[in-house]
Order: structure tokens, then C-alpha cells, then sequence
């Protein structure tokens, strides 16, 4: 029965090992499942065919099997009746059924057989659809959590940047106020070389003085002076 061993395969299939190789659980979940509901209907048909043998099967041996005990029957009776000769018919007729029974068993056998391999095959596919479904949801979830958290990193490293970027301006700001002191400090050094006694200062307050109040200033100092 090549349909045993085919879906034999199927069944023998690690569900847990097929989903650790798959790149997005959550899309190709939905797929193997389509598959797996594929396969269901197959395993159905083919196992209802082949119970349908084992019932015909099963049927060909009672019937053979009323037969014999029918041809048992009568000749029992031919022999009581005292008809030896009709007897040997019935008992021969019984003799070559049971020749056919044994071939009728065998067929039955194998057919109760399939037929046993093929229910378990469906009850198996039947459990795993089943235990798949009610994953299906719990594996969705952890895949929306982990590309969720897969944004955030990405979100995360982008801020780490932005902060060193700031970091940089900072860094940067702090250097433009140091240059801009160091340059004021040497304006005033300069100012004090070419000036170190602060007259130039002192002059130029006069000179940016009036005449008038100069001379101002000059009479009442006289004044207060005696002179």
C-alpha cells in the first residue's frame, strides 16, 4: 500500500522541527496548517476506501464461512438420511470453501491491518491539526512581541547615536567658549603691555572730556587752593 507509507511520512513529521526551521513561524504556521488540512483530507478518503475493503473483506469471510458450516449441515443429514454418495458432495463442496477461506482470512487480515494503520494515521494527523491550532495564537503573539522588540533595539540604537551626537555639540560648544575667554584674556593682556602704568587709560578720559568742564574743574580746585 503505497498511500500507507506515503502518509506514514507525513505523520513521522517533527512539527516542533519544522517550525524551529521556518524564518517567520508566524506566516508559514498558517501554510504547513493549509497542508496539514491538505493531507487530512486525503488521509480521510483513503482511510475510508480502504475500511470500506476491510468490511468486504470481512464479509467474503462470513459469508464463506456460513457456507462451510452450511455444507456441514447437510451432509449431516445426507449421512442420517443414509445417502452416503449425497454426502460426499456436500463434505466436498465444504473442503474446497475452506481452501477458499484461507485465502479469504489472509485477504481480510491485510485489509484489517491497513485499515488499523490508516484510523491511527488520521487520529495522529486529527491530534496534531488540533494541538497546532490552539499554538497557532501563542505562536503569533511571541513573534509580534519579538518584532516589537526587535523596533525597540533599533529604536534604541538610533537615541544611543543621537545622544552622542549631542555629546559631540556639547563638546564642541565648550571648546568655542574656551577659544572665545582665551582670546578676551589676550586682548587684555595686549591692552595692558602697551599701557602699563594706565596712563593712556587716564589720558583718554581727559581727552574724551569737554574743554569746558576741564576748565571748570581747574578753577574751583584753584579756589579751594588759595591760588
Amino acid at each position: 500500500m503505497g498511500i500507507i507509507q506515503r502518509f506514514s511520512d507525513i505523520m513521522s513529521a517533527n512539527i516542533n522541527a519544522l517550525l524551529d526551521k521556518m524564518e517567520d513561524p508566524s506566516k508559514m504556521i498558517d501554510q504547513y496548517l493549509r497542508n496539514l488540512e491538505s493531507d487530512l483530507g486525503k488521509v480521510k478518503a483513503e482511510t475510508a476506501s480502504i475500511m470500506a475493503e476491510e468490511t468486504r473483506a470481512k464479509r467474503a469471510l462470513d459469508d464463506c464461512d456460513k457456507e462451510i458450516a452450511k455444507m456441514q449441515t447437510y451432509a449431516e443429514k445426507a449421512v442420517l438420511a443414509g445417502n452416503d454418495a449425497d454426502a460426499k458432495k456436500f463434505l466436498e463442496k465444504k473442503g474446497q470453501l475452506s481452501e477458499n477461506r484461507a485465502s479469504l482470512a489472509q485477504t481480510y487480515a491485510a485489509a484489517a491491518d491497513n485499515a488499523a494503520k490508516m484510523r491511527q494515521m488520521h487520529d495522529k494527523l486529527c491530534k496534531d491539526i488540533a494541538s497546532l491550532n490552539a499554538r497557532r495564537d501563542s505562536v503569533k503573539a511571541k513573534m509580534a512581541v519579538a518584532k516589537t522588540q526587535e523596533k525597540i533595539n533599533k529604536i534604541g540604537a538610533s537615541v544611543a547615536g543621537s545622544q552622542e551626537n549631542l555629546s559631540a555639540f556639547d563638546r564642541m560648544e565648550a571648546k568655542a567658549n574656551r577659544m572665545l575667554d582665551e582670546a578676551n584674556a589676550m586682548a587684555e593682556l595686549n591692552q595692558s603691555a602697551s599701557d602699563p602704568d594706565g596712563l593712556d587709560a587716564l589720558a583718554e578720559k581727559y581727552d574724551s572730556a569737554p574743554a569746558s568742564a576741564v576748565d571748570d574743574e581747574l578753577a574751583a580746585l584753584k579756589a579751594k587752593l588759595g591760588k
